[in-house]
């Protein structure tokens, strides 16, 4: 057991502590450390003022925290920082939520924050066999995949295993989930997957 501290030493600690203080006070009180000798600075505008709050979401991991979004008059966004209203991270961020102003920001060789020139905005296609990528819209791409869905799910659906049990899967498609949607969105997913097209195979990156 510890022993506890008896007057004595406390008498001793407190008469150290005092002397500490006392040498602190005269240092500080010489001249080097007067408040005319200290340098000078000035602060530059506040870089937030003019800005436009937005409330969003952080896309990573499962917990759900909200943020704050700062964007500039041509909609830069600037600034991220954690709603102090959420009752989940409750103003808080992890190191991935606070650098989410850079989730498509590179440095470039004059240390400054600019688009990446490597990050996809638009969908790209490669037919089977090709090597070239050719450039499509959302108008095309979403039936597409529409239509390889289920013409993938129509020729690999069991109704029924090799013993004779009822399964109605299909184990030739996946699905992966999302950090970046709600409880109602990742509902409809599962419905979609498990009740529609039979898929088996179903993982999230927080394991909803």
């Amino acid at each position: 057991m510890k022993k506890g501290i008896n007057r004595r030493d406390f008498l001793k600690l407190f008469g150290v502590s005092a002397a500490g203080m006392t040498l602190i006070d005269g240092v500080s009180a010489t001249p080097a450390f007067a408040a005319e000798n200290l340098p000078s600075f000035e602060l530059g505008p506040f870089k937030l003022q003019k800005t436009k709050e937005t409330s969003s979401g952080c896309p990573y991991c499962g917990c759900g925290c909200s943020t704050i979004v700062y964007s500039d008059e041509n909609d830069k966004v600037i600034f991220i920082e954690g709603d102090p209203d959420s009752p989940i991270n409750e103003g808080t961020l992890c190191p991935k939520g606070a650098a989410l102003s850079d989730v498509y920001n590179i440095i470039d060789k004059n240390r400054k924050r600019v688009p990446n020139p490597g990050r996809l905005t638009e969908v790209l296609y490669r037919a089977p066999g090709s090597s070239k990528w050719e450039v499509k819209d959302w108008d095309w791409a979403i039936p597409e995949i529409a239509k390889r869905i289920k013409k993938t799910r129509d020729e690999h659906f069991e109704a029924k295993d090799a013993n004779g049990v009822t399964v109605n899967r299909c184990l030739a498609l996946c699905q992966m989930g999302s950090a970046n949607i709600n409880n109602e969105e990742d509902y409809l997913v599962n419905k979609l997957m498990r009740g529609a097209l039979g898929v088996v195979d179903l993982d999230h990156c927080a394991r909803l």
